[in-house]
């Protein structure tokens, strides 16, 4: 069966699709073939089409924490957002991985379940926020996961514990073994409604009072270095408010770059190694992004 005989068979199949239209940044070259299943089913049917035509595939949640080089992505691309179910069950959430992290939190809240207030405000999806141990504010999905259901690459469904997960900083599993998340349980403790909202909608103004949520960004660029605070850092080396073509370090928080108009990926790229760069002759740390960075160079 070709990739295009699943189109016919009414899978959300499209051809030479910016991708700059999907994600945060607003940056990205083309996809080849970029595909939005609705089901489980229809995801499986499309892996396994890409195993047997030997095309490469690429799995993306909301895009909002990562960077599509300005060539795109040969092969096909799938995008998880239709898979967007959340349900809850006791003291347990489940979430499609194609539910944003914020839906899925405030429907915790709004069961009176606490364990996911450190989520309020991060913008991913959960396929995405599980694949990147996503954490914010002193919490992280490692926390409140319990496990989490895959497909295989090779077609195969798998359930993870959390300690299977193999979390940390900014790590799963998933990115080393390519598994594609298909959901994840969350086990939570019963709260007080209102308590859990209010300090939700607390968490929520710090970041909008701290981040430069007016610009389109890939969220927090880099990861957190042992021992050091990396915003405080680039303003010290003076490279706050740097800005190479449409791409700026955020004058209102230095560890984000911001879209000011007319950003190309590249630019985002070149800003990021300049970055890495002072801050490597200045203070000998070595800054590794968080940012998830694919794609071919144009």
């Amino acid at each position: 069966m070709e990739l295009l005989d699943l189109k016919k068979q009414g899978i959300d199949i499209k051809e030479q699709i910016p991708l700059s239209r999907y994600t945060f940044t607003k940056t990205g070259g083309e996809a080849e073939y970029l595909a939005f299943p609705k089901t489980t089913d229809e995801v499986e049917k499309l892996v396994k089409v890409t195993q047997e035509n030997k095309i490469p595939l690429t799995i993306i949640g909301n895009a909002s924490n990562l960077i599509i080089r300005d060539g795109g992505i040969d092969g096909l691309v799938i995008i998880l957002t239709e898979l967007k179910n959340i349900e809850v069950n006791g003291n347990e959430v489940t979430a499609d991985a194609g539910a944003t992290i914020v839906d899925t939190a405030f429907t915790a809240a709004n069961h009176g379940l606490s364990g996911m207030e450190f989520a309020a405000g991060i913008p991913g999806s959960i396929g995405g926020g599980v694949f990147m141990n996503a954490g914010a504010y002193g919490g992280e999905m490692q926390e409140a996961v319990k496990s989490v259901n895959v497909l295989t690459r090779a077609g195969e469904y798998k359930t993870y514990s959390n300690q299977e997960m193999d979390f940390s900083y900014r790590h799963s599993i998933i990115q080393e073994n390519g598994d594609i998340v298909l959901s994840a349980t969350f086990s939570l403790k019963p709260g007080n409604k209102l308590q859990i909202l209010d300090h939700m909608d607390y968490l929520n103004a710090l970041r909008r009072y701290k981040q430069p949520l007016e610009y389109p960004s890939c969220g927090s660029v880099f990861k957190r270095p042992k021992g050091h605070f990396v915003g405080p850092m680039i303003i010290k080396a003076g490279l706050q408010g740097k800005q190479i073509g449409g791409a700026q370090d955020s004058t209102k928080h230095a560890g984000f770059i911001v879209n000011k108009g007319g950003a190309t990926a590249t630019d985002y790229l070149d800003l990021i190694h300049l970055i890495q760069k002072v801050i490597k002759e200045k203070y000998d740390i070595d800054l590794h992004t968080e940012v998830r960075i694919i794609g071919k160079e144009n």
